[in-house]
């Protein structure tokens, strides 16, 4: 793909991006202007920099399309790290408390009772470092000042928790939630839960809606200079599940690409 100038190109699309660890959402988006020369990108879920998996980039005209995605459900894999807890919720941040652990973390029956609790809609309170605004700023702003503020619980929804792995000092889990759903809240929640601290160490998202991590491409693959990106365009109906009716109404006479 030719590295042309930022500005309107042609293009009009969605793909799927396998996030980097290290790298912001807003990072990718930035990636995705310089490949294409595009400069209209947006996406339609913020992955922390520590996470990495599936993004669906928005490309063009497409963009239009974003508010139609960004309510599907999400598939997550996760690792909660037990014993202390961060002021991030995450591996990320700093060390605020410290438990001693359990006997019977490594035990399948008793995790398993555990996960069963977090499942189904519950209320759940935003980690202090998130994106939400309180008084007109991001929170994660004011806890870069050490100010805690309030966040209220907002009402979310575990569709469900499978368990890979009980080990005596971590879990690692697959959950799919609802719009919303902050990972990181839930292994803080679940450390509570235990009895002792707790916090997000890994998590990769593999599914968004219909579509699957396995449909992802890396930046890698999308700078390569023989690289076609129209041919890696998700099927709009099909791969998206976005109803025609509703693609038409966006402006598209196009429902597959």
């Amino acid at each position: 793909m030719s590295k042309a100038k930022r500005g309107a190109t042609d293009l009009s699309g969605i793909i799927a991006v396998d996030k980097p660890r290290n790298m912001t959402s807003h990072d990718v988006v930035d990636e995705i202007r310089r490949i294409t020369g595009e400069g209209r990108v947006g996406h339609t879920g913020t992955l922390d920099p520590m996470a990495t998996g599936l993004m669906l980039v928005c490309i063009g005209p497409a963009a239009r399309l974003s508010d139609l995605i960004t309510s599907h459900d999400k598939t997550y894999q996760a690792r909660i790290v037990f014993g202390s807890a961060t002021n991030t919720d995450d591996a990320e941040g700093t060390i605020i408390a410290t438990a001693p652990l359990p006997d019977n973390l490594s035990d399948t029956n008793f995790t398993l009772q555990v996960l069963e609790a977090f499942t189904g809609s519950l209320e759940q309170v935003p980690p202090q470092f998130a994106a939400i605004k309180k008084g007109g700023d991001a929170a994660y702003k004011s806890a870069r000042k050490g100010i805690t503020i309030e966040l209220k619980p907002r009402t979310v929804t575990i569709h469900s928790i499978d368990l890979r792995e009980a080990a005596q000092d971590h879990w690692d889990i697959e959950v799919s939630v609802s719009k919303g759903t902050y990972i990181r809240s839930l292994a803080r929640d679940i450390g509570e839960k235990v009895g002792c601290k707790a916090h997000l160490a890994a998590l990769r998202r593999i599914r968004c809606g219909l579509v699957t991590i396995g449909q992802a491409h890396t930046l890698d693959e999308l700078r390569h200079d023989g690289c076609d990106i129209r041919s890696l365009f998700l099927d709009m109906r099909k791969d998206l599940g976005i109803p025609e009716e509703l693609i038409l109404k966006k402006g598209f006479d196009n429902v597959y690409r």
